[in-house]
């Protein structure tokens, strides 16, 4: 394995102190589709559900509230926004180009009939092996460029210190190929952060955008596909679920050995019929706190204490046309810090979450170094503040739910005085 930003996209850069443009191509005219989402039986919403536009490359995801918002271009001529998550039925939202507010969508869970010899029939190493084996096919095998919406944020206890936001445009090579030529580029981008004197811990994320292309697993497999990797763990067939109308093999996964880092805990969806992978969700083994941190941590103050809790990661794909696509990549990490001398410690948690909100594999220009976002650079340090309601213009990103939208309040209010 490499080092920790190319491991899992994430290192921890804590300092003792608070600290243009380029091409768009948001389009000008687009109508707008907005509303919720929620489970049809218990009525509770559903966070991070794919939401996109049937046939065309344009999507996004729901927040932690089960909301969403959707601007699609008038030229698209989309007919259906479609809603699919993990155990549920797709669900289907008519359009005919013109707005739509407070739309419902109420997924179906997912009880179909399984066989449970045919499932438990096949031995989960061999079947990780053969997905492993048809990345190359099941992948687009040519470059293409993707727009993203990414986030950040940076809790003490509940309350936000850091939150930095972006449209970014995503250059990646063919899945054949490695990510030494995959390169991400900052379009658009604002901030805000907390102006309290008693936050005097700042934590940032080290080349935060590019989580795009450190936690692509299938391209990347350095995290957790490597063929030699896949040793290291045992591998269990569970119940087989369904993603966006399609069925999936899931196969659990822990390690069985100890290595000089930390390994992982955690799931895969396979695809039944094209053996892709559609889905993996995993944490880091905290077991030995002394590897967690140097994995998660790049830089702490003389003094400050730094103990981790959790790390935990998303990362989803989606089928367009015959091959599939990043669609979605998450990360969590929960520590304490304390400094010597102090009894108390704080609690703190930090997300990062990227979603593809559009795809083009014909109009595919490559992301010179020069432009491209560094791994040693960090986004607050380089982005705007925030300033007006209609930044984001026909750009698609996540809505904030409603801690983070008053948080946002609260921050901007210390701003001005």
């Amino acid at each position: 394995m490499k080092t920790l930003h190319r491991i899992i996209g994430t290192s921890l850069l804590l300092t003792a102190f608070l600290c243009p443009s380029i091409r768009v191509n948001a389009q000008d005219s687009y109508f707008t589709v907005s509303g919720s989402i929620k489970d049809k039986l218990t009525r509770k919403p559903l966070e991070y559900v794919t939401i996109s536009v049937v046939n065309h490359n344009i999507g996004t995801v729901s927040n932690a509230d089960g909301e969403f918002t959707l601007k699609i271009p008038e030229t698209a001529g989309a007919a259906f926004v479609e809603c699919s998550h993990i155990g549920y039925y797709s669900f289907r939202i008519p359009v005919k180009g013109d707005n739509i507010v407070g739309a419902e969508a109420l997924l179906t869970p997912y009880a179909a009939a399984l066989n449970a010899v045919i499932i438990r029939g096949w031995d989960a190493r061999y079947l990780m092996r053969e997905a492993v084996n048809k990345i190359p096919g099941n992948y687009s095998s040519s470059a293409s460029q993707l727009t993203g919406f990414y986030r950040e944020t940076a809790q003490k206890r509940r309350n936000y210190i850091n939150i930095s936001e972006a449209v970014i445009d995503l250059y990646k090579t063919a899945y054949t190929e490695n990510t030494e030529q995959d390169r991400v580029q900052v379009l658009k981008g604002r901030k805000l952060l907390s102006q309290k004197a008693s936050d005097t811990l700042a934590v940032k994320l080290l080349g935060g955008p590019n989580l795009s292309i450190f936690l692509d697993i299938v391209k990347n497999p350095d995290v957790l596909l490597e063929k030699e990797t896949l040793s290291y763990f045992s591998f269990k067939m569970e119940d087989m679920t369904q993603i966006n109308g399609r069925d999936q093999y899931v196969v659990t996964f822990q390690p069985q050995m100890i290595r000089p880092y930390p390994l992982y805990f955690g799931t895969f969806y396979i695809d039944k019929e094209s053996l892709a992978f559609t889905r993996a969700e995993f944490r880091l083994d905290m077991t030995d706190s002394d590897k967690a941190s140097e994995m998660i941590l790049k830089k702490k103050p003389v003094g400050l204490r730094f103990r981790p809790e959790e790390a935990t990661y998303v990362v989803t794909y989606r089928e367009r046309g015959a091959v599939s696509y990043l669609s979605y990549i998450r990360n969590e990490i929960r520590f304490k810090c304390d400094w010597r001398r102090r009894i108390f410690s704080t609690n703190y948690t930090v997300v990062s979450e990227m979603v593809v909100t559009d795809v083009d594999m014909e109009n595919v220009t490559e992301i010179s170094r020069k432009e491209a976002f560094r791994p040693n650079q960090v986004l607050s340090d380089k982005v705007m503040d925030f300033y007006d309601e209609d930044f984001w213009g026909a750009y698609n990103i996540i809505e904030p739910d409603e801690s983070l939208e008053s948080a946002v309040a609260k921050l901007k209010k210390q701003q001005k005085n």
